[in-house]
């Protein structure tokens, strides 16, 4: 077996946590090979560039955070198998387990002891006036939000073509379940499972409070358009990076990738447990 291995370079303790996964890896048989990045980090030779992991690899470890697990996301492109997220501190919502366990996940990949999470993504095409299409994939969440202005702005919400609504916000997420735990839930969307078929569309501070998030099946597609004239570009961002300006005539259709994101998870592990601890829930 072998594991690819991708860091955040700008995470203090990579390169330590780095040098222990490759030990604890190396004790339990598994061969360990890192991307073009990482090995640059490591001073290693050898490295090769993540989006080619899944012809030469068995599964990928992601060090780092949940932050760093969503850009791996971009950096591993069409990549149909395990993703382990090993964090630098505390359990994420999205990292498989801590640094302090590396020889606990070495033994259970060695012994195939995980299960997989399938996870939606999704895929926004921006459509923007005298610029070719461009296609962006997210794992938690894309958004259109207020640009450079300070002011609310007006935005178009179609399903499957028919008009949804037209908002008065600062802005609005489309998220997937992944992403309920993430931006939607700071600007008062639900929690979704993530094994749940659903996208949620929540607004950001909206002007009225009747305007509320909504729950769709991933079946349909999403258009989100700029309707103030007056407010200028606003900005388009997937899962907190790659800003695109979108101005008025311009438009973002959304909709269910027709790939999945493979989340590695201990056995003895759930997303029901990451919400008791990240969201400190407690009996009474």
């Amino acid at each position: 077996m072998t594991v690819g291995i991708l860091a955040n370079p700008h995470k203090p303790g990579s390169i330590p946590t780095l040098r222990a996964l490759q030990a604890a890896l190396g004790r339990a048989g598994i061969d360990t090979l890192l991307d073009c990045e990482t090995a640059a980090l490591a001073s290693e030779d050898g490295g090769i560039p993540a989006d080619s992991f899944s012809l030469h690899v068995d599964l990928a470890a992601v060090i780092g955070g949940d932050g760093t697990m969503l850009h791996a996301v971009a950096r591993l492109g069409n990549f149909g198998k395990p993703v382990a997220g090993i964090n630098i501190g505390t359990l994420g919502f999205l990292t498989s387990c801590t640094d302090d366990e590396l020889d606990e996940f070495a033994q259970a990949v060695a012994a195939e002891r995980f299960t997989t999470s399938v996870r939606t993504l999704l895929s926004a095409t921006v459509h923007r006036i005298g610029h070719p299409l461009e296609t962006f994939t997210a794992l938690n969440e894309i958004t259109l939000a207020r640009g450079d202005t300070g002011r609310l702005v007006s935005l178009r919400a179609r399903v499957n073509g028919e008009l949804l609504n037209d908002y008065r916000a600062d802005g609005l997420i489309v998220a997937t379940p992944t992403g309920s735990t993430a931006y939607s839930l700071s600007a008062g969307g639900p929690l979704i499972a993530p094994g749940s078929a659903v996208f949620i569309i929540t607004p950001i501070c909206p002007h009225s409070l009747s305007q509320r998030a909504l729950v769709l099946p991933d079946s349909c597609v999403v258009e989100l358009s700029s309707e103030d004239p007056g407010s200028g570009p606003m900005l388009f961002t997937v899962d907190g990076r790659d800003s695109v300006r979108i101005a008025p005539g311009d438009r973002v259709e959304v909709r269910k990738s027709p790939e999945f994101f493979h989340l590695l998870r201990f056995e003895e592990r759930s997303f029901y447990e990451a919400l008791r601890q990240k969201l400190g829930w407690q009996g009474v």
